[in-house]
């Protein structure tokens, strides 16, 4: 078992289940409710049902697609129907959507009540779980309402990413990758060498989770390195929103945020300091688990519209964090339209 400790809560990795037995039976909470999406009801709650006997089950759909506040209304409802007190305890079991929604909803539910994340995709283990950024989507983008609030544990048991497929493997190292890129060269320079899909993972997950707790920690709130954090997310959000709007099937968040990094990185290159070789570097690496999707579909001014909206951004400027060299990246740089539109040209011509 390896711990990381935060200020007021610690992220567990456990593949069994004593550090959670422990956590519940030093905190007696009187009620347990745990939401699930049907993947996770299916495949990840056998296992927490070891431990919690007859949990309240709120079940959602899967899918970024229903990160939203009426989603948030139905699982209030259920709360309600079911008269949870707030000496209860919420807990998401699933990826960064359970997760985001899921710490948002209990966060609000009668001023907040006590929630602990189980995340059980590789996104959500290196990301959202940590941090305490909780939210839904909102008609103009991703995680525009939302707080901040901490959970009272996060639990992670590599046990549960054997029911993903590869798909979603793929998908969740994008941030693994990021978190290199922006902070631990010498991580990356191991990532590299890795096959993400057949070596054993947990150390680089740990390591991954490691930089992001040194960023989190020095500054919560996202006032300044935790910007660093968004290398990619700029245009890829953007992307990822404009797939959600025109495709039957929606790109992934770490493929599209793969195509962020990549735009990204190449404006680094074409105005900022980063070099030609830093760039194919990591347009070779990345392009090796995420090839190139067929963009065109997507308009210039939809790409924009959600760009301006992102959270980042200070008046009319469009403000994103770059990397100028692989392991160290800026925040609050300023690009606009003929950047991005010159980014994504190139990316279309690989």
């Amino acid at each position: 078992m390896k711990t990381i400790t935060l200020q007021d809560y610690t992220i567990v990795f456990d593949q069994s289940t004593n550090s959670l037995s422990n956590f519940l039976n030093e905190n007696k909470y009187s009620q347990y409710i745990v939401l699930v999406d049907d993947i996770t009801n299916q495949y990840c709650l056998p296992l927490l049902k070891q431990v919690i006997k007859n949990p309240i089950i709120i079940e959602i759909p899967s899918g970024e697609a229903y990160k939203n506040l009426d989603t948030c209304q139905s699982i209030w409802h259920q709360l309600i129907h079911h008269q949870i007190d707030r000496n209860a305890l919420f807990i998401n079991l699933g990826g960064g959507v359970i997760g985001d929604m899921g710490g948002f909803a209990a966060s609000c539910y009668k001023r907040g009540i006590d929630f602990i994340q189980i995340p059980t995709t590789i996104l959500s283990q290196v990301d959202s779980s940590i941090g305490g950024k909780l939210g839904v989507d909102f008609q103009y983008g991703k995680n525009l309402i939302g707080l901040f609030k901490n959970p009272k544990l996060v639990y992670i048991n590599i046990q549960f990413l054997k029911s993903l497929p590869k798909k979603q493997l793929i998908n969740g190292f994008a941030e693994v990758f990021k978190h290199a890129l922006i902070y631990d060269a010498s991580e990356w320079n191991k990532l590299k060498e890795l096959d993400i899909l057949n070596d054993d993972i947990e150390e680089t997950l740990y390591k991954s989770l490691l930089v992001k707790r040194a960023i989190v920690t020095e500054d919560p709130f996202e006032k300044t390195v935790r910007k660093t954090l968004n290398f990619g997310h700029t245009i890829g959000h953007a992307i990822e929103a404009c797939s959600v709007d025109e495709d039957d099937n929606p790109l992934l968040h770490g493929e599209a945020i793969a195509i962020g990094m990549l735009c990204e990185a190449y404006i680094a290159n074409q105005y900022f300091n980063l070099k030609e070789k830093d760039l194919l570097e990591i347009q070779q690496v990345l392009l090796k688990y995420y090839p190139k999707v067929n963009i065109s579909k997507y308009k210039i001014n939809d790409i924009m519209d959600y760009m301006k909206m992102d959270k980042k951004n200070t008046a009319t400027e469009i403000k994103a964090a770059l990397i100028s060299e692989i392991g160290t990246c800026n925040y609050n740089d300023t690009i606009n339209q003929q950047m991005i539109e010159k980014s994504l040209a190139w990316y279309k011509s690989l």
